[in-house]
């Protein structure tokens, strides 16, 4: 198991520990702030009611309270430290406790802390986009950038604006925005209607406008001959697109895709030659090209983001999650010039717009972010490809975990990985849902002081277990091989 830290650890030695004057990691904060311990004392995991003021994810569970992070680490309000194993929810990439974002917010709340955007614009917000456009790459170029305050904002913020699009170059039939199964864009009803994820679907499904949805390669589980490595499965799935696209009659507006799958499939890769097809296929159909990369961008894969794997240039992308890598609510939707000059040269205004979007504190923490990121070269940092780096080696010791009886598959890209369980290996049987194997494991995995990410439904919606894998990119190879090391235990201890 990590080391526990002590709940007097918590403080920082700011009584005159010696504590305190432990070394540190340079650009991560020191400062802690204790609780308020008439709250936490009564409200820690093994204490805490299972019904609170706050409407919680689920009545079901008592949850740890979180009170510091640093690096790869979280603290609970009883003193133990997790290592953050899934950058939570794939979210957090420069680590936790980075006093230069914290800073950076700060000295934006004292300058301005918000205006609305029908009357202002602001220095940090106009900065801020021009380098995420030069992060995004040439493609870009001429383009603007919106910035929400998350994916889901982001994506439903992409679907009208791909609708939008049609319309000002004179294709007002143009409405439907075609998708995949088993992919997910996010929890608002737009989000939703383009989403494939049945759990997070179904109660939903009377409220939501349908449109088609095409298969997603999954070469562990392909409906086709993969005997050439799923080259030619890659071109039988993206004729599946061109099908839509006819069956609609002109009717489709854009088509949006994660370049690699989320949390429903995790981290599935697409197979040689898929996502440049589907690009052709968008292209030659007049159908605009949408890049989810909410979990994907900001170097999560080792590129800036995930389609420069595969060389695929998007009308259209969104990013969120690592964006501020959780230190403040963004997400952004970064349109390219041909999308933008449809709007500008048209109409002249999207017709669009949330309260907090672009907000002068929020976007503060993503300049200081991207900076960081360059500043510290985590994007080659998490190339999976380059031996020595953290990404190669997190696959190398995940990879690792294939000699396991339950273990049926092991797939990613950089530091972002999943681990799908079986029930047999050779057929590649899953286990019932019921059992919840991967909520078992995610569970364990908790007791040892390891924090992963466990999804259900890989395999049609409803079977189907498996770990999302995600680490901060500051994790060091030691690290690494102390977490796979747990996470082998509580896999074991499941089954």
């Amino acid at each position: 198991m990590f080391p526990v830290v002590q709940a007097s650890d918590l403080n920082h030695g700011e009584h005159g520990g010696t504590r305190g004057n432990r070394r540190r990691p340079p650009g991560f904060d020191t400062h802690f702030v204790q609780p308020d311990n008439r709250i936490v004392a009564e409200s820690t995991l093994t204490r805490q009611d299972l019904r609170s003021p706050l409407l919680r994810r689920s009545f079901l569970k008592p949850y740890p309270v979180a009170v510091r992070g640093e690096g790869v680490y979280v603290w609970d309000a009883d003193g133990n430290r997790y290592l953050d194993f899934s950058g939570s929810a794939a979210v957090n990439f420069i680590g936790h406790g980075v006093r230069e974002i914290a800073d950076a917010m700060l000295e934006q709340a004292r300058r301005l802390e918000f205006v609305h955007t029908s009357q202002f614009t602001t220095p940090v917000a106009e900065e801020f986009a021009a380098e995420l456009l030069d992060f995004a790459g040439v493609r870009f170029r001429g383009g603007a950038v919106y910035f929400s305050c998350g994916g889901s904002e982001s994506i439903e913020t992409a679907l009208k604006l791909a609708r939008q699009y049609q319309v000002e170059i004179g294709q007002p039939t143009r409405y439907q925005v075609l998708s995949r199964n088993q992919s997910y864009h996010g929890s608002t009803l737009g989000a939703l209607s383009v989403s494939g994820n049945k759990k997070r679907r179904e109660m939903y499904l009377p409220m939501v406008c349908e449109f088609a949805h095409i298969g997603t390669p999954y070469c562990y589980r392909c409906d086709f001959d993969c005997a050439d490595g799923c080259r030619n499965c890659g071109q039988q799935y993206a004729a599946e697109l061109e099908h839509a696209i006819e069956a609609a009659k002109g009717e489709t507006a854009a088509f949006i895709f994660e370049p690699m799958s989320g949390a429903t499939l995790g981290a599935v890769t697409p197979p040689p030659g898929y996502l440049e097809s589907i690009a052709e296929i968008c292209g030659r159909h007049r159908v605009l090209l949408i890049a989810d990369e909410v979990m994907t961008g900001m170097g999560r894969t080792g590129r800036n983001f995930a389609v420069e794997h595969w060389k695929v240039a998007p009308d259209i992308l969104v990013t969120a999650k690592g964006l501020s890598s959780g230190y403040a609510p963004l997400g952004a939707v970064v349109a390219s010039k041909k999308v933008v000059d449809a709007i500008a040269t048209g109409s002249g205004a999207f017709l669009h717009g949330f309260t907090y979007n672009a907000h002068p504190l929020s976007v503060a923490a993503g300049r200081a972010v991207l900076r960081r990121i360059q500043s510290q070269n985590l994007v080659h940092a998490a190339d999976s490809g380059i031996a020595g780096m953290v990404g190669s080696v997190l696959k190398t010791s995940l990879e690792g975990l294939r000699d396991l009886d339950v273990v049926g598959d092991v797939r990613g890209l950089g530091l972002l990985w999943g681990v799908e369980f079986v029930r047999d290996k050779k057929t590649k049987q899953p286990f019932p849902p019921e059992r919840d194997f991967a909520g078992l494991a995610g569970q364990a995995a908790l007791r040892r002081g390891l924090l992963v990410y466990p999804m259900q439904g890989c395999v049609d919606g409803v079977a189907g277990d498996h770990l999302l894998i995600a680490p901060p990119a500051v994790i060091t190879g030691e690290q690494i091989g102390e977490a796979v090391d747990q996470l082998r235990a509580a896999i074991l201890e499941s089954t």
